[in-house]
């Protein structure tokens, strides 16, 4: 079973309304949270500094970043897996734009998300974080 884990990191992000930072891959169909796999040797935060400099191009802000549990999903892109998350709410330093594999970004409700096909992890868990209050 282990080699049908996936084991990532990935950022929750607000903006100044409380929308839900989210990327789609080139490729895919399915929205989802910033980040990626965690390589050999990497922390989870050390990680998703990485995968957000490679994917949106600016930084994760000094000013501090929470960690927000580990959570365990059906993975969007792989099937017959699940994804073993660690999120962590972020600040970016800049202005996001999709840069390496990422196609497209968009900013969500987390109230009402839209017609948007979102991965199990945010549907299911970021989603319901954001409207917990968490931010």
């Amino acid at each position: 079973m282990s080699d049908r884990v996936i084991r990532i990191v990935a950022g929750v992000v607000f903006d100044d309304r409380r929308h839900v930072l989210v990327v789609r891959k080139r490729g895919t169909s399915a929205f989802m949270q910033p980040g990626g796999k965690i390589e050999p040797g990497e922390q989870p935060l050390q990680a998703l500094v990485r995968e957000i400099r490679e994917e949106l191009g600016v930084g994760v802000s000094s000013a501090g970043s929470r960690s927000l549990g580990r959570h365990v999903a059906v993975a969007a892109n792989e099937p017959g897996h699940v994804v073993d998350a660690d999120l962590f709410e972020i600040v970016l330093d800049g202005q996001p734009r999709p840069a390496a594999e990422i196609e497209e970004l968009a900013w969500v409700d987390p109230h009402a998300p839209g017609p948007v096909e979102l991965a199990p992890l945010t549907a299911q868990t970021v989603l319901a974080l954001a409207r917990d209050g968490v931010g």
